[in-house]
């Protein structure tokens, strides 16, 4: 069993100068967390689809090993009736994206 620690997004103005250190630039960010962290859960999810270059982009700014998790999206999760989210789950779930 791996235990990860990590946090709920990277980009954060209130954490510059005290998080990450100052004159970062904001670019790196995720690369500095990535080298303090083992897991980011990606909040962008949450909010709307992400491109494929997006993830690539992240994968590559962060070391081998390191873990994403994806926010579900909000049209699945906040529903009043949660069993009626299965259209959205789909638009969702990797295996329905094309490759």
């Amino acid at each position: 069993m791996s235990i990860y620690v990590g946090i709920g997004g990277w980009t954060y103005e209130p954490w510059r100068g005290i998080f990450y250190p100052e004159k970062l630039p904001q670019k790196r960010e995720l690369e500095y967390a990535g080298s303090k962290l083992t897991a980011i859960e990606i909040n962008g999810t949450y909010y709307g689809s992400q491109k494929p270059e997006s993830f690539r982009k992240w994968r590559q700014e962060t070391p081998e090993g390191f873990v994403f998790t994806v926010k579900g999206p909000r049209f699945a999760t906040n529903r009043r009736v949660l069993a009626q989210s299965g259209d959205s789950i789909e638009k969702f779930s990797p295996a329905a994206s094309p490759s």
